[in-house]
């Protein structure tokens, strides 16, 4: 069944022309002139892309800093060890430890946002995947979560470091800012991972790579950008 829309969400919906495409810029203005939470919310870009998921060099995944960050306090946690955990708390991570936080996260604490390793502490975060991994916390070399430069990759999450993933019907969700962020910082961090996405454009793939995209706030009704302006 679904879902029923809510009063405020009708109203807000009323605003977004039906069947019209945004540029980018009018579609984050209007995202934050509808956005009707009583909270500073998440603005996210939608991209659905014309990809094989089931083939391996059609999956992407990634990480990227945005140029104005996300507008959130991230707590990261780092696996590490020696020298490199004192270079993780020099950068500010939130908590450094080893067996012992693996010990507390096997024991239910999930309290942070990113977790870091080192590749020499893999053989004991490994054994977390079943808990991190469908949280989306696993530790990856693809996104810079497994890394020897601890140093960067805490910076880069702390200065706001976005991930992108696509699911197994190739749509990649990503958080663009806080409705809070003028429109003109938004449009930055929108248009720095759209160029990332439309570089990463698999070799295989035919025809119209970037089939739709849309942007929305937490709550708020999606609006639609058209690509053809983004070029």
């Amino acid at each position: 069944m679904a879902k029923k829309k809510s009063k405020k969400y009708l109203e807000a919906a009323k605003q977004v022309e039906a069947g019209k495409s945004y540029t980018s810029e009018e579609a984050l203005e209007l995202v934050k002139k509808i956005d009707f939470a009583n909270f500073d919310a998440t603005v996210e870009a939608a991209f659905n892309l014309n990809l094989d998921t089931k083939q391996a060099d059609q999956q992407l995944r990634g990480a990227m800093v945005l140029p104005n960050g996300t507008g959130k306090d991230q707590k990261v946690i780092v696996f590490a060890k020696g020298p490199k955990a004192q270079e993780a708390k020099d950068a500010g991570a939130d908590v450094v430890g080893d067996e012992d936080l693996a010990q507390r996260i096997q024991d239910g604490w999930l309290d942070f946002d990113v977790a870091i390793a080192t590749p020499d502490m893999m053989a004991q975060v490994g054994r977390l995947g079943r808990v991190l991994g469908p949280k989306g916390l696993m530790p990856n070399p693809k996104t810079g979560t497994v890394t020897m430069d601890v140093k960067k990759a805490v910076t880069d999450a702390k200065s706001g470091q976005v991930t992108y993933r696509t699911d197994r019907d190739g749509n990649v969700h990503v958080p663009v800012g806080k409705v809070s962020f003028d429109a003109k910082a938004l449009n930055e961090n929108f248009m720095a991972i759209y160029e990332v996405i439309a570089k990463a454009r698999p070799a295989a793939v035919k025809g119209t790579y970037i089939k739709h995209l849309s942007v929305a706030s937490t709550f708020g009704p999606s609006v639609t950008i058209d690509v053809n302006t983004l070029k």
